[in-house]
């Protein structure tokens, strides 16, 4: 069985699974959401927010400007880390898997950014491996870590400094949430919360690239 094949039906045998965050939460809400709960696995955010101002390094070593890059886009941003040992990969081929399921000409108009919150390990050419995994044309970048962290503050998502464990894991603590932009306004309206299957995203994505409420 193909790689790419092998992985998705991985991920899409274990999306029924209830999965904790790579890390501790520090317990503070990532956001306002319609309806004041996060029951829903995509939310529409009461208050729509800035994209993160960051200038970062993609795959190619190359500098990647994230607010020049995807204007006019719609965009899909997630912070993890490649070494993550369930939630990312998850919440990423998720992902994936819709993305296929749309037209080739909104394909090509989604931007997919996956930012490390584990600069260290997480270089070009290990986010170029992971990324070829999943779906190669997601975007991966990395940087100063904190240049990250505080892109992810901004847009309430917490991260904290990888720490290793005393049985030498190295452990990645990260908000799980993906925020999801309009074209319209290049501002974040939705979020996907860690419970989002590949059958939401799939469902939201056709509105979310028109710029409309899923």
């Amino acid at each position: 069985m193909p790689r790419r094949t092998a992985l998705m039906s991985a991920f899409a045998a274990a999306a029924a699974l209830t999965l904790g965050a790579c890390g501790p939460d520090d317990g503070k809400p990532v956001a306002e959401v319609s309806g004041g709960t996060t029951a829903k696995k995509i939310v529409t955010l009461d208050n729509a927010m800035e994209k993160p101002d960051l200038v970062l390094t993609d795959t190619e070593g190359k500098k990647y400007d994230l607010l020049e890059k995807t204007k006019g886009h719609p965009t899909l941003i997630y912070f993890g880390y490649t070494n993550c040992p369930d939630v990312c990969p998850l919440s990423m081929a998720n992902i994936a898997v819709a993305v296929k399921q749309l037209p080739k000409a909104e394909q090509d108009d989604l931007r997919v950014v996956f930012v490390t919150s584990d600069p260290e390990r997480d270089t070009p050419a290990a986010l170029k491996k992971w990324l070829g995994g999943i779906n190669a044309d997601f975007i991966g970048l990395t940087g100063e870590f904190d240049t990250i962290q505080a892109g992810a503050r901004s847009v309430n998502v917490g991260i904290e400094k990888p720490v290793k464990k005393k049985n030498g894991e190295v452990v990645s603590t990260h908000g799980a949430q993906v925020l999801m932009t309009s074209p319209k306004d290049d501002r974040i309206h939705w979020m996907g919360m860690q419970e989002a299957t590949s059958d939401d995203y799939a469902k939201a994505l056709p509105k979310i690239i028109k710029g409309q409420n899923p």
